[in-house]
């Protein structure tokens, strides 16, 4: 039951990162929605997977996957908006 409504939130915080996604005009500011979208998302369907298999070997292994995943997301999503600063892409886009 619980796990049911947490798939259901990570669903409705996917919905809202893609509308924030499409309202952003920045580059900058939809690489942020994005990045935070997925990492919230990732982590309660993760919460949830562990709470339908109880505690297990898989437990384990979403909890390694989770942590990795909350290590690696930050950096990746810094690594891109460097490479799109180092590139030229201008940090505010003049209004047209």
């Amino acid at each position: 039951m619980i796990s049911n409504l947490l798939l259901v939130l990570s669903w409705i915080f996917i919905l809202f990162g893609v509308i924030g996604i499409f309202r952003f005009k920045n580059m900058y500011a939809r690489l942020l929605t994005s990045s935070k979208i997925d990492t919230v998302a990732f982590i309660t369907i993760i919460f949830a997977l562990i709470l339908r298999t109880g505690f297990s070997d898989l437990t384990i292994r979403l909890v390694l996957i989770l942590i990795f995943i909350l290590m690696t997301g930050p950096i990746s999503s810094h690594v891109i908006a460097r490479s799109a600063y180092l590139n030229g892409i201008p940090l505010k886009e003049d209004d047209k």
